[in-house]
């Protein structure tokens, strides 16, 4: 049985849907003003991996992720570069897709932009007004969240301890300092919609509310996004949203960790903040397995835990998928031992046997690629014994079943590199790579280093021979194993 952690509950509950065999789940998206940082990325590939699990498990997935395609930053960065707000939002949204694609992160089969739904959020804040939960300032459209009495369960806030913080604008016509705008009235040099309260544009809480609501219905099974989204984002969507319809908004609350650089916090003014695109500049290795790369270290760590983004992990995130593409390389190879073909059957029925329970625990990604690397010990050592090209031919076949949840082991070719990746300061790449970072080594010390492997074959120390084969894949060295028992290998 699937269990979720809940934030609105503090605990994992059992999952269970509204419709049988349907999910319907919505996650806020990004900002289009910039390019999308490694944060970004994360909470993306989170719930496209959630997303892709629901579907292994049976379910049908309704999955909305929008597009806030009309913000103080969108407007500001349109005035700087002497441009419309659309031309901004065109080029950002653009940049994700192909961010995106890069990862291998799929689209939601819903993609709404804020802009596209004035009318909804027109209809949404009428709504509340008319329930006497928001009220109306010089143009100006705020929700009194002192008349919603359980403003605060999601954050575990209480209203009475609540200041106006950095993110809340200060205004003498509020209420209280924490009411927030529903309806902005226009200021010269913003776009802006017509309205009851005359022209101006949507608040940023109330755009998600009337996608979610327009898209999924009123109450739905999941919302997703980053922990700094909790508050007051998501708090004010379930103030709005509840307070609109006397229906509870979602069902499960998700939310993915921060991403850290050197265990601070990811962030512009640190000079720590990486794009995606920027890695994929810096990186020597392919596009395709850069992507896969990422994908590997950004599922090594739980998703609720915070993420320390590392040249280092990227680095052994390379290391074990070379692990896993020299097992790949090698099973494609003909053969006509069989000495352990059904004691592969069974192998690899009990690793799917254990595969879907981390899953199910709270979409537990470390404790599955463990699975999968217990597979791939296993798998090396019964093919230094002996497996059939039909055999190897299965084997392959669950790496790929076992990888498509995760989005791994789905390249046909990939490049072992030894240059190491280098992203964290002003060196590239490829001027690690002139520098000699790591050197080759020379034909004397790999026929070495094979020889020594030959022996701790001989002595059946398959776990010393396998190290071995991944010390001589860290530079690049691949090996080929022959029927007769020896082995030759190749750069």
């Amino acid at each position: 049985m699937l269990t979720i952690y809940n934030t609105l509950t503090g605990k994992k509950e059992p999952f269970q849907s509204l419709t049988s065999k349907t999910v319907r789940m919505y996650v806020c998206g990004v900002t289009v003003y910039d390019y999308c940082h490694i944060g970004h990325a994360r909470s993306a590939l989170v719930f496209d991996v959630i997303r892709r699990h629901l579907e292994f498990s049976g379910y049908r997935v309704e999955f909305a992720k929008n597009f806030t395609d009309v913000d103080d930053k969108i407007i500001k960065r349109a005035n700087e570069q002497g441009v419309s707000c659309d031309t901004i939002t065109a080029k950002y949204i653009q940049a994700y897709y192909e961010d995106m694609g890069k990862l291998g992160i799929r689209q939601a089969s819903i993609e709404p932009k804020a802009t596209e739904h004035i009318a909804d959020i027109v209809e949404l804040t009428e709504a509340l007004i008319a329930k006497g939960l928001a009220y109306q300032v010089d143009g100006d459209v705020y929700f009194e969240v002192a008349k919603y009495s359980g403003y605060g369960r999601l954050s575990k806030r209480r209203l009475d301890d609540m200041q106006a913080g950095a993110r809340v604008d200060v205004d003498e016509r509020k209420r209280h300092p924490m009411d927030f705008a529903l309806w902005k009235s226009s200021k010269p040099g913003e776009p802006s919609w017509p309205s009851p309260w005359g022209p101006g544009r949507p608040g940023w809480h109330i755009e998600c509310s009337a996608m979610a609501m327009r898209h999924l219905g009123e109450t739905f099974d999941i919302h997703g996004g980053g922990m700094d989204l909790i508050f007051p984002h998501h708090e004010n969507e379930i103030a709005q949203s509840c307070g609109a319809t006397g229906k509870e908004f979602a069902r499960y609350w998700i939310h993915n960790g921060f991403v850290q650089i050197n265990q601070e916090k990811m962030s512009k003014s640190l000079g720590n903040f990486f794009t995606i695109r920027e890695i994929f500049e810096k990186s020597a290795w392919p596009e395709a397995e850069t992507g896969e790369v990422l994908r590997y270290f950004l599922l090594g760590t739980h998703y609720r835990s915070p993420l320390d983004f590392s040249d280092q992990s990227l680095q052994e995130a390379k290391n074990a998928l070379d692990g896993f593409y020299d097992l790949f390389h090698r099973l494609s190879e003909p053969e006509q031992r069989t000495t352990c073909d059904d004691e592969l059957v069974s192998t690899v029925d009990r690793a799917r046997m254990a595969y879907s329970q981390p899953l199910d625990d709270d979409f537990n990604t470390p404790m599955v690629l463990a699975v999968i690397q217990n597979l791939r010990g296993n798998v090396n050592r019964l093919l230094e014994q002996g497996l059939s090209t039909k055999s190897r031919r299965r084997a392959r076949v669950a790496f790929r079943e076992f990888g498509n949840v995760l989005g791994l082991f789905q390249l046909d070719t990939w490049r072992f590199n030894p240059v190491r990746i280098q992203v964290s300061d002003n060196i590239s790449v490829q001027d690690e790579a002139r520098a000699g970072v790591k050197e080759s080594l020379s034909d004397t010390n790999v026929d070495a280093k094979l020889a020594e492997r030959n022996e701790a074959r001989k002595q059946k120390d398959f776990k010393k021979a396998d190290e071995i084969r991944q010390f001589l894949a860290s530079y690049g060295i691949v090996i080929e194993d022959k029927p007769d028992g020896t082995s030759r290998w190749k750069r």
